[in-house]
């Protein structure tokens, strides 16, 4: 699937790529994800795009993104749009779509391989468009998760579709174990 000197590009949507890792039940080590494709071949840039809320004073992704950004990601963010459903739920909205779009187009002509993390069905035409220019394309997600995360329509255009749950042992961050307090000195006084 990968040729050592093949130029390749890595598109992560930010977003999708969370959900689909969280629906299998691991993290993602974005360190270890670099590693990997950096192994695979040529890895000119690996972004990472996703919407942040401005307005709130502690973002839980800001740690992720001020570190992905100092370790040789290409952050691409923007504000989230905060809006109210018609049930009167506090909704955001921040589709990343279209940069991921415009920044792939720019820099077909200087990949040979595009990696996409993302199931958006939307990415079909720019999957077409790319094949078009002469790069192969892979797309990263899972069909293991129920309902599948990857659309049918995206995973056929695709020159190669990589399971993501395959993935798991090489870019999964090793599970936590879950932090025991030492028994206090008052709770052996007591006994």
């Amino acid at each position: 699937m990968f040729y050592k000197d093949e130029r390749l590009a890595l598109f992560i949507d930010g977003s999708n790529l969370y959900a689909a890792a969280k629906s299998l039940g691991f993290d993602i080590d974005y360190k270890l994800l670099r590693q990997e494709f950096m192994r695979r071949g040529k890895l000119l840039r690996a972004f990472y795009y996703t919407a942040l809320l401005e307005n709130d004073e502690y973002s839980p992704i800001r740690p992720l993104v001020d570190w992905l950004n100092y370790n040789g990601f290409s952050m691409v963010t923007k504000p989230a749009k905060e809006y109210t459903d018609s049930m009167g739920r506090r909704k955001v909205k921040g589709n990343m779509d279209i940069e991921l779009t415009v920044d792939a187009m720019e820099l077909a002509p200087h990949i040979d391989h595009m990696v996409l993390f993302s199931g958006d069905g939307d990415f079909r035409p720019l999957l077409e468009s790319m094949q078009r220019q002469g790069v192969r394309v892979s797309v990263v997600s899972t069909i293991r998760s129920q309902p599948p995360m990857i659309s049918d329509d995206l995973r056929r255009q695709a020159d190669n579709f990589i399971e993501l749950n395959e993935l798991k042992d090489v870019i999964g961050r090793p599970p936590r174990e879950p932090y025991v307090a030492p028994e206090s000195v008052y709770d052996l006084e007591a006994t």
